[in-house]
C-alpha cells in the first residue's frame, strides 16, 4: 500500500492562455499536516480543484492513498475539502445543517446530530448550534466550514485558507484542533500566513507558476540543526570564529550572525561553539534563532 496520501504526476492545467499547472509533481505523506504555499496564482486553488474532482486536468494524474483519482461514488471517508470562498446555506440552522451533511455520508439520525454538535464544540461554535448561517459573522461563517470538512472522519482533507477572517484566539484555537488530527488523518493547509503554518505543519510544499519548487519536511526545508542565527547589538571580530571553526560557514550582517554547519552538525552542537565566544567578545547576545523561517524560504524562492 502506498505510503503517500497524495500524489501528483505532471499535471497540467490551461485557462486559454493563462497556465494554472505546468507539470506540478507532489508527493505529500501520509498523516502529515501538510502547508500548500506559493503567491496569488501559483495554482494552488487549481491543484485542491484537481484534486477534489471539481476541475479536469489537461494532462497528468492525481492519486490519492495509492487509490489512484477521487471516484465520488465510493470516495466515502477518503476527502473532503474546504474551497477558499466556501458557501453555505444562509437560512437553516448550524447543528441541521451539519446534521444533514452527515447524514448524506451514511450516518444515521442519532450519530450524524452528535457529529455534528461534536464538531461544532470543537471549532468553539457550540453555544451556536440553533443560529443559522445568515446569523454568524465571517469568523463565524469560517469555523462552520472547517467543521464541515471535518465530518465523517475523512482520510484527507483540504483546507483553503480555514483561518481567512479569524481573530488570534481563535487562530490558536484552530491550530490546536488541526494539530490534534496529527497522525490521524492527511490535512493539506493552503494560507498565506507562513508563521501560522511554520506552527502547525511537518511539512511544506512551495509551489510557483504551476510547478513544485521546493518540498520536504519543516525540518529540511528551513535546515533547522543546519543553520543558526544569532543577534547581537555590538560589532565583533568574525575571525575569532573563522580560525577555530573552519567547518562552519560565518556571516554577519547588521547585527546578525548567521552560521551555516555542514551535515553532522547539531543545533545545540553550534551553540556549544558559537555561542562563548560570543560571550567573550560581549558583543550583547539577545537573541538565537533555529533554522530559517518559512518565510525567509519563501522570500528565496520567489525571488529566484
Amino acid at each position: 500500500m502506498s505510503s503517500a496520501a497524495l500524489t501528483l504526476t505532471g499535471l497540467r492545467k490551461s485557462y486559454g492562455r493563462t497556465v494554472a499547472l505546468d507539470g506540478l509533481d507532489v508527493e505529500i505523506p501520509k498523516g502529515v499536516i501538510c502547508g500548500f504555499i506559493g503567491p496569488n496564482g501559483a495554482g494552488k486553488t487549481t491543484t485542491f480543484g484537481c484534486v477534489g474532482g471539481l476541475i479536469y486536468p489537461d494532462a497528468g494524474t492525481v492519486d490519492i492513498l495509492g487509490h489512484g483519482a477521487l471516484e465520488p461514488g465510493i470516495g466515502k471517508h477518503v476527502l473532503s475539502m474546504l474551497p477558499q470562498d466556501c458557501e453555505l446555506v444562509p437560512n437553516v440552522p448550524v447543528v441541521a445543517y451539519l446534521t444533514h451533511l452527515a447524514r448524506l455520508q451514511g450516518m444515521s439520525k442519532d450519530e450524524a446530530r452528535k457529529t455534528a454538535e461534536q464538531r461544532l464544540d470543537e471549532v468553539a461554535l457550540g453555544d451556536r448550534a440553533t443560529a443559522t448561517v445568515k446569523q454568524l459573522s465571517h469568523g463565524m461563517k469560517r469555523r462552520v466550514a472547517v467543521a464541515q470538512a471535518l465530518l465523517g472522519d475523512p482520510q484527507v482533507v483540504l483546507l483553503d485558507e480555514p483561518t481567512s477572517g479569524l481573530d488570534p484566539e481563535l487562530v490558536i484555537r484552530m491550530r490546536e484542533l488541526f494539530a490534534s488530527h496529527r497522525g490521524d488523518r492527511t490535512l493539506v493547509i493552503s494560507s498565506h500566513n507562513l508563521r501560522e503554518l511554520e506552527a502547525v505543519c511537518d511539512h511544506v510544499v512551495f509551489i510557483q507558476q504551476g510547478r513544485c519548487v521546493r518540498s520536504g519536511t519543516i525540518d529540511e526545508v528551513t535546515q533547522r540543526g543546519l543553520v543558526m542565527r544569532y543577534w547581537v547589538e555590538r560589532p565583533f571580530d568574525l575571525t575569532d570564529l573563522t580560525d577555530k571553526f573552519d567547518e562552519l560557514a560565518f556571516r554577519g550582517d547588521a547585527g546578525i550572525l548567521t552560521v551555516t554547519a555542514p551535515n553532522g552538525w547539531t543545533a545545540s552542537k553550534i551553540n556549544s561553539a558559537v555561542v562563548p565566544v560570543l560571550l567573550e567578545a560581549d558583543a550583547g547576545l539577545v537573541e538565537i534563532r533555529h533554522g530559517q523561517t518559512l518565510e525567509d524560504v519563501y522570500m528565496e524562492d520567489h525571488g529566484r
